[in-house]
């Protein structure tokens, strides 16, 4: 009875040994040998992971840079300073992307915001929104919920007085926050970037202002005045175009409902 046990159990002792021999060999003299750059790649970038490159991670885009299918310029949150060693890397012209924070357009805070109606639903953003559009009689506003900072992987945003507020020293320029709003309030901006259009509403003037005492009521007197051209009323909604504005705020002294504020955006670390 013991000597079939024990046969038994020599070979299977044998299978297994013969098999991982086999395998020792066939990954020894068949397996792809991994590009080391890619480790060195995913050092440079600052492990967010935040997918704003187009790729699933950091994992992902330094495979993407190693194999030479995608550029050094990607990574928003590592800005100037990764691009510029990445492409020293790789060996090639550094293409310098602009630095981006999140921004938040609306500033219709509770105390200017009118409701249409109580909302008692889930605490979040997507699901007031899939009511009605909201509780307020501004159906392009802030819902004041916080999808935004639940999803920012950098804690940069808060909610405050109804409305969420971007910290820009800790915005990272990952665009996740501007994914999760169901709104599309929020969008990314220069961060050299001294004039902003604190609103979205799309409705006219009149309807807008019973709606939201800040809203803009696409009045044209920014775009009147504005000595380049920068700003224009789009669908009844001021919108800034960035690569030819020259922050003079010139558009912000008119604004008639204060829609359109001077800001200033510090940098990562740096309070404003």
């Amino acid at each position: 009875m013991f000597i079939p046990i024990l046969t038994a159990f020599l070979v299977v002792v044998a299978v297994g040994l013969v098999a991982s021999i086999l395998l020792s060999l066939v990954s020894r003299y068949f397996g792809v040998e991994k590009d080391h750059r890619e480790a060195e790649l995913r050092a440079i970038l600052p492990g967010v992971n935040c997918g704003a490159c187009g790729f699933k991670g950091c994992d992902d885009y330094a495979k993407a840079l190693a194999n030479g299918t995608a550029k050094p310029n990607l990574c928003t949150p590592g800005a100037a300073a990764v691009a510029e060693e990445l492409a020293q890397y790789l060996g090639v012209e550094p293409e310098v992307p602009k630095d981006v924070v999140a921004f938040v357009h609306c500033n219709g805070n509770c105390e200017v915001a009118k409701l249409d109606y109580q909302y008692d639903g889930i605490h979040s953003c997507s699901a007031a929104n899939a009511m009605y559009g909201g509780q307020f009689l501004c159906k392009f506003g802030c819902l004041g919920f916080g999808d935004c900072a639940n999803a920012c992987p950098n804690d940069a945003i808060c909610i405050d007085d109804g409305i969420a507020h971007v910290d820009t020293s800790r915005c990272l320029g990952c665009g996740i926050c501007a994914a999760a709003c169901p709104k599309k309030i929020i969008t990314m901006v220069p961060q050299e970037a001294r004039t902003v259009v604190m609103c979205r509403n799309h409705d006219k003037g009149a309807d807008a202002r019973k709606a939201c005492a800040n809203a803009c009521i696409g009045c044209h007197k920014c775009e009147k005045n504005c000595p380049v051209g920068a700003i224009k009323v789009q669908n009844n909604l001021a919108i800034i175009d960035y690569e030819i504005c020259t922050y003079c705020g010139k558009c912000a002294e008119v604004c008639p409902t204060h829609c359109i504020k001077e800001v200033y955006f510090p940098d990562l670390g740096e309070k404003a």
